[in-house]
């Protein structure tokens, strides 16, 4: 068996960095907003980077040493953004850190409860590959457009970087995505867009919070977080694994993040989840042309995911000193691939296309039902599709 040394290339160590410079920059800000609409201090909001950064670093690293497959974990979006919903509709009624660490073990159990009972997977299990793919599909393809209308506000940074993607892909194909990124960085210091004055390196401490278990907090945070964090994050974690073609162990792997969502709940982790975008990210033909090889990509963004939780907001400072269009930029023409073999495979059987096309247009359209995000609503709806364009009554037997 070859060592990770030996599987280790300068294109992977790249999809590494930049699925952790895109999965911090997106979506950082709603952790943040979270954190504080539940009263955190700036201490504990420290010791949230802490745990989160060493819960997705380790949940990604070690089992992508372990499988020599590509596991990424990232904590959940839509979940922080039902968490600063919820803090700050309840500020007025008491909701704070130790009823929320409450609701955050509570989140973590029942994930562990659906891993490990393989309920999760199971239900996962009764969804077409064309319906998967179209998901993941209109999951990345949010990515690819905020890339082009980037060019709105920042027209020569984002056109340097499709120029160099194009000319990249025509002569080095596997060194693309990081010329790109080289040719972006290049621009925004030449241009003084990069704001890198005010980081302050320090080892950041992690905080401890008591657990308050309340049925107030288990109806109005756990569960809508479960639910989320479930439907709108390991869902669309699944699909892109189907869609990258490896065979992982997802009900283990979901174990896996809920127990470390539970042992890190009271430093601030409040869901772990399978990644969807950082997995397409790093399980492209940009990571590598041997899918075999394209696990050191994940191991690359684990071991970064550690330091950033180490090294909390100074990292996390760094990361966004970048200029948010380098970031849309950067995403999107590192998702392309994983965009069109979407919808390559939700539309190659002619039997599910319609339905596959509902889905994929559901979810890109980002609409939000019940605080359950557009990723799950896109499956109902191409579940819906595809049930009664092929139900056919049952017929009747003569006497």
């Amino acid at each position: 068996m070859r060592s990770p040394k030996q599987d280790f290339s300068l294109s992977a160590a790249t999809a590494g960095f930049v699925a952790v410079l895109v999965g911090f920059t997106s979506s950082v800000a709603i952790v943040f907003s979270a954190a504080q609409a539940l009263g955190a201090t700036p201490a504990q909001i420290g010791s949230w980077m802490w745990a989160l950064g060493l819960g997705m670093g380790l949940c990604t690293l070690l089992p992508s040493l372990w499988l020599r497959q590509p596991v990424l974990v990232a904590w959940s979006t839509p979940g922080a953004a039902v968490l600063a919903t919820a803090g700050v509709a309840g500020a007025g009624a008491g909701f704070g850190m130790p009823e929320a660490t409450g609701a955050f073990i509570v989140c973590a159990a029942l994930i562990t409860l659906f891993g490990v009972t393989g309920w999760f997977e199971k239900l996962l299990g009764r969804i077409p590959m064309s319906i998967a793919s179209a998901l993941l599909a209109g999951v990345l393809a949010r990515f690819g457009l905020d890339a082009f209308v980037a060019l709105k506000s920042a027209l020569g940074l984002v056109l340097l970087m499709l120029v160099t993607y194009l000319v990249g892909r025509r002569f080095w194909a596997r060194y693309a995505v990081p010329g790109v990124l080289l040719a972006g960085i290049a621009y925004a210091a030449v241009a003084g867009e990069l704001h890198l004055g005010g980081v302050q390196w320090g080892l950041t401490m992690p905080v401890f919070t008591a657990p308050e278990f309340t049925w107030r907090g288990v109806v109005s945070l756990a569960l809508p977080l479960f639910v989320v964090t479930m439907a709108s994050q390991n869902l669309p974690g699944v699909a892109a694994i189907r869609a990258a073609g490896y065979d992982m162990p997802i009900s283990e792997i979901i174990t896996l993040t809920g127990l470390a969502t539970l042992v890190l709940a009271p430093f601030g982790a409040f869901a772990l989840n399978l990644s969807a975008i950082t997995a397409s990210i790093c399980m492209g033909r940009e990571a590598h042309p041997d899918p075999d090889k394209r696990y050191m990509a994940a191991v690359s963004c684990g071991a970064l995911y550690c330091v950033v939780g180490l090294f909390g907001a100074a990292v996390t400072g760094v990361l966004t000193a970048f200029p948010r269009e380098l970031v849309l930029a950067i995403a999107g023409l590192a998702l392309l691939g994983s965009i069109g073999g979407g919808l390559a495979v939700a539309l190659k059987d002619e039997t599910h296309r319609e339905a596959a096309l509902i889905t994929f247009l559901v979810t890109l359209s980002g609409v939000s039902l019940a605080g359950i995000g557009s990723a799950f609503w896109g499956v109902v709806a191409g579940a819906i599709a595809l049930v009664v364009q092929q139900w056919r009554p049952r017929a009747s037997g003569s006497r």
